[in-house]
């Protein structure tokens, strides 16, 4: 359920360090805000979620610790700001400011009916692999490759450019050590069912290979203009999801490929 975050049009935040544009677009985790900074006129995106004193695990702060640790990484947008903001109403919210980009992957994918050429899903493959390439060199799997996560630089030098983002869902998979993390089962589904490893759907623990079968179902979908278990039923999320599952595990690489 989206959290209504009602940060105003001119609004100034972060000790009056950033003021609203407007808003962006917003999902489960909170909002994202159009910003001004106003010592430089620089125009940057705001991530902001709801400050939930119950919650141990927060989110925007696990994010931009690993997008820290990701800096100097190239297409991994910079982070220019992390703090608390606290509205006239008494109401708390996590706020990241990071580079703001162009549309998403799935934006474009509409933009053009909803299929991709096979030269442009090549370059895509490219850009998206070499992305969570360098992503796994630090030790960290993404666990939500999607179109949406997926963005085009936001200037005419960059534009050609495909940067990854949302990090909320990533984790270490080596320790400081050096040791990747232990294989478990039982894990509950981690990211978005449609893209998923079927090692993610089993309730594998995720790890670097899931994220490039994930990758392969992105480069499906935008070749073939949607998936064999796109839009099945299921009267709860469980039965959609084994329902997701099944099919994944029957259909051929062939009958993926088919045509394209």
């Amino acid at each position: 359920r989206g959290v209504k975050i009602m940060f105003e049009e001119g609004q100034e935040i972060l000790d009056k360090r950033y003021r609203v544009i407007k808003k962006l677009g917003g999902g489960a985790f909170g909002e994202i805000f159009k910003v001004e900074k106003r010592k430089t006129g620089e125009h940057l995106a705001a991530k902001v979620e709801k400050a939930i004193k119950a919650q141990r695990h927060i989110m925007l702060f696990w994010e931009s610790k690993l997008i820290h640790k990701l800096r100097g990484k190239t297409y991994v947008p910079f982070l220019h700001f992390v703090g608390d903001e606290k509205t006239e109403d008494g109401k708390s919210y996590h706020v990241m400011v990071m580079d703001l980009l162009g549309k998403s992957l799935e934006d474009l994918f509409q933009e053009c009916r909803r299929k991709f050429d096979l030269k442009t899903c090549l370059s895509i493959a490219v850009q998206m692999i070499s992305r969570i390439q360098k992503v796994h060199e630090e030790r960290i799997i993404h666990r939500d490759i999607k179109p949406d996560n997926f963005l085009i630089g936001g200037s005419e030098t960059t534009k050609n450019n495909i940067y990854i983002i949302d990090f909320g869902l990533a984790k270490q998979f080596k320790n400081s050590e050096g040791e990747h993390i232990p294989f478990r089962e039982g894990k509950n589904l981690t990211g978005t069912a449609r893209y998923a490893s079927i090692n993610t759907h089993i309730g594998y623990e995720q790890s670097r290979r899931d994220d490039l079968e994930t990758i392969g179902h992105v480069l499906l979908y935008f070749l073939r203009g949607s998936l064999p278990w796109q839009g099945l039923p299921g009267r709860s999320k469980n039965e959609k999801y084994n329902n997701i599952k099944r099919k994944k595990k029957e259909v051929t690489v062939d009958e993926l490929c088919l045509n394209q």
